[in-house]
């Protein structure tokens, strides 16, 4: 692929995270820990990485959101490449309003694969955006957190910051 992505580093509330944005400053991928270009090589394996600010856009809006305002997320521009499910998957994670969960049986009947919940589960897991495609928010059967790759407490703290745990 021939993009050029700018990667930079975010601290935030939850800890650093990782960024990288095209030349638009349309997000690609979001990194738990502030390395994206450990998920941008396995994304993006011919992009050219460079390091730079994040787009301001992007950087207002997670500001915005870990101040508060739980749907600012839902603004940043985002583009992700993925095959048939896994972006099905995504396209119905982006539909996922905050406060609110889902299961991973429901997303991949949403996504138009009923009983496909494990694969849905995969396709999470592949997600290249998280919180921007909030993957947080897709809990096991019977609303068991399950399956974080920013691990469980990351997944517990942004549900309740989200208003979806009273726990």
């Amino acid at each position: 692929m021939g993009v050029t992505l700018t990667l930079s580093r975010i601290d935030s509330p939850i800890g650093a995270l990782g960024l990288a944005a095209d030349a638009d400053g349309v997000v690609r991928g979001v990194s738990f820990g502030g390395d994206p270009a450990r998920v941008m090589r396995r994304d993006y394996p011919g992009a050219a990485m460079e390091d730079g600010p994040a787009p301001t856009a992007v950087t207002d809006a997670l500001a915005a959101y870990f101040g508060g305002a739980r749907e600012a997320l839902a603004r940043v521009r985002w583009a992700v490449e993925g095959h048939h499910f896994n972006a099905r998957v995504w396209r119905e994670l982006a539909r996922a309003p905050a406060g609110m969960t889902i299961s991973y049986g429901e997303m991949a009947r949403r996504a138009g694969e009923p009983g496909a919940a494990q694969a849905a589960g995969v396709a999470l897991n592949r997600n290249p955006i998280p919180l921007i495609l909030p993957c947080h928010r897709v809990i096991g059967a019977g609303g068991a957190l399950v399956g974080f790759g920013g691990g469980l407490e990351m997944k517990t703290w942004l549900l309740r910051h989200e208003g979806a745990l009273l726990i």
